[in-house]
């Protein structure tokens, strides 16, 4: 397997609740997880058995020493990440509903990501970079906002894939269309978009998903997740459809990175270059699809993002469980 993923963005800390289908005030107790959307797929990638590297920054606190010691337990190089006494690390509170849906409240105005920065950003972190992927948490106005579009300069100048989940906050935001705008800028940069169906009706007020091609134009793959209905995969010439797995969800946070990060390591795994993205076969995308769909379902059947994701034994032992063969989660 030649080439790193790298990730930059928000790294946090999820306090999911002990106890389902109760309202956030009336939730009596939590459990702190490692979380942060590009922190999730690192780690995901890395379980899967990708090289991957996180660019952020966390405080000097004991939540900032957590998120390292959970990367390093996963085998992410997290030789890029800072630490700063001046900024705490994020934080974020979960509750789910009945069916693991999650409603989030967030304290990272100030945070130690927000203020990581293109100065703490060189050229060498890009040496061995396959893929860069990135999200929106963290591209309101700020340093890591500028850090985001000099890590995608020099992704490019690498010849790296790029690849975006806007994976929208709205809370986080100072408005609707402040969130919208900041994201429509970015989506030219991307080869990969990853979108959740309630997502693209954001950005784009449509349902259509027979559009979706035309609206990005610039992706050669959109990848659309729809929970319960089931995942897409768009091209320019194909739209490919893969049915839900049928598991009992008890917690959703986290399923749409690790939708991402199972069909970002296949494409570390078979060595696929920005080149030959958009020359990739019906039959091929249809496998990378069904393998990120099944693994993103595998990963709503425990509690925590990071800490829900499998490593390839156990995403065997679940597809064992559910009759599907396996056949494509090998290295060859």
């Amino acid at each position: 397997m030649n080439g790193t993923l790298v990730v930059i963005g928000e790294a946090l800390i999820d306090f999911t609740p002990t106890e389902q289908g109760s309202a956030l005030k009336d939730v009596c107790s939590f459990t702190k997880h490692c979380g942060g959307a590009p922190v999730n797929i690192a780690a995901a990638a890395a379980k899967l058995g990708a090289h991957s590297k996180v660019l952020t920054q966390v405080g000097l606190d004991p939540f900032g020493d957590f998120i390292l010691e959970t990367l390093f337990r996963c085998h992410v190089d997290i030789t890029a990440v800072k630490r700063t006494g001046q900024y705490p690390t994020a934080l974020a509170f979960v509750a789910l509903d009945e069916k693991g849906n999650r409603d989030f409240t967030f304290y990272r105005n100030p945070c130690a990501d927000l203020h990581f920065s293109a100065e703490d950003i060189s050229p060498s972190m890009f040496q061995d970079c396959g893929i860069l992927h990135f999200c929106s948490v963290d591209l309101v106005d700020s340093p890591m906002k500028q850090a985001h579009l000099k890590a995608i300069q020099l992704a490019k100048e690498h010849g790296a894939i790029i690849s975006f989940d806007p994976n929208v906050r709205l809370p986080l935001w100072n408005s609707e269309e402040d969130c919208r705008n900041t994201i429509l800028e970015f989506v030219p940069y991307a080869d990969i978009l990853k979108l959740s169906d309630d997502e693209l009706f954001f950005l784009t007020g449509q349902k259509d998903i027979q559009q979706v091609s035309a609206i990005f134009p610039n992706a050669a793959i959109i990848l659309l997740t729809c929970g319960e209905k089931g995942s897409y995969l768009i091209t320019k010439e194909s739209l490919l459809y893969q049915k839900p797995v049928p598991v009992k969800a008890i917690d959703t946070t986290g399923a749409g990175d690790a939708f991402a990060a199972a069909f970002l390591y296949q494409l570390l795994r078979d060595e696929i270059s920005q080149a030959q993205l958009p020359l990739l076969s019906k039959d091929i995308l249809q496998v990378y699809l069904r393998f990120s769909n099944a693994y993103a379902a595998d990963s709503t059947t425990k509690y925590g993002a990071v800490h829900g994701m499998a490593t390839k034994q156990e995403f065997h032992t679940f597809l064992q469980r559910f009759h599907i063969s396996d056949a494509f989660i090998s290295d060859s």
